[in-house]
């Protein structure tokens, strides 16, 4: 009795196990479902949990992976707008936004949508490489790079066809490896000299303006402190002319004056510092040391 029971427990165990496997589905985190009745797409299924579905033949699931799908196309060599040869490689990240039409283009194939998607971005990366000079991906000068500029132009020229056409979402596209063909290496590297030493040309003739105005502001500014210490010394050389001119007037009325002012000048300079000196009592100017020696009245009667 115990035994047919268990028995009827498993059994009811195993049809209750079989009838979720037929009527239900699971979508993972990392999944989408497409849901088909009687073979045509009806619905489907972004977030995540299970779900209810007729048995088949009635419905059916097709599960896809909703993670971003990465893929590298070919080094290959193109030309720049401006005739240059240069190996470009670009890589894009794309996914699954619209199953039913990505079902319908490729048949639920990934390998056969980023086959297809290799060849739009190779017909996009040629497109618009030809369209940007050499500059624009190899240059002395960060400021003529574009990099950004013409990643997000060949992804401009396929995101629109891939997401309207086969339900796919191409969300980013780089450049990963550029290159310069061996036999126009040597061209480019000449040029890039020739271009460097332009600049530094240019730098030389600003550094040689510049010091040239320096040295004008500089010869300026000393002529014009020379002629205002020349005006200074004319003008303290006459004041001190005039008051001469008046000093040697005052002189000329009194010539015994002159000559007693000049004697004590000379007696002041000899005795200005310890000596002993022997002399004739009528040498000038120690003349005037000897009482007899003394200036006539009238000479005294002008001193005073």
């Amino acid at each position: 009795m115990k035994r047919n029971t268990i028995t009827l427990t498993v059994g009811l165990i195993l049809i209750a196990i079989f009838a979720v496997l037929l009527f239900t589905y699971q979508v993972r985190q990392t999944e989408v479902a497409l849901v088909t009745t009687f073979g045509k797409p009806s619905r489907d299924k972004f977030t995540p949990g299970l779900y209810f579905k007729m048995p088949w033949p009635i419905e059916s699931v097709q599960i896809f992976d909703k993670r971003v799908q990465n893929f590298e196309d070919k080094l290959e060599e193109t030309y720049t707008q401006d005739r240059f040869t240069l190996d470009v490689m670009v890589y894009a990240g794309w996914t699954i936004v619209e199953p039913k039409v990505f079902r319908e283009s490729f048949g639920g194939s990934v390998t056969r949508a980023q086959s297809y998607l290799e060849g739009l971005v190779r017909t996009a990366k040629l497109a618009v490489v030809g369209q940007h000079p050499f500059s624009h991906f190899i240059s002395t000068d960060e400021n003529e790079l574009k990099f950004g500029k013409i990643e997000e132009e060949i992804l401009g020229r396929i995101q629109g066809t891939a997401s309207n056409n086969y339900g796919i979402n191409v969300q980013f596209v780089g450049i990963k490896m550029l290159r310069l063909p061996e036999r126009i290496t040597a061209s480019v590297f000449d040029r890039m000299k020739e271009e460097r030493q332009r600049v530094v040309q240019g730098l030389e003739g600003e550094g040689d303006s510049a010091a040239s105005t320096i040295r004008g502001a500089a010869d300026l500014s000393r002529d014009k402190i020379l002629a205002e210490a020349d005006t200074q010394a004319n003008r303290i050389r006459s004041e001190a002319e005039s008051e001469a001119a008046k000093f040697y007037a005052v002189l000329e009325k009194n010539p015994d004056l002159a000559i007693l002012l000049s004697k004590l000048k000379t007696l002041e300079t000899s005795l200005k510092e310890r000596s002993t000196l022997i002399f004739d009592q009528h040498t000038v100017p120690f003349d005037l040391l000897n009482s007899t020696g003394l200036p006539p009245a009238s000479v005294k009667g002008n001193a005073q």
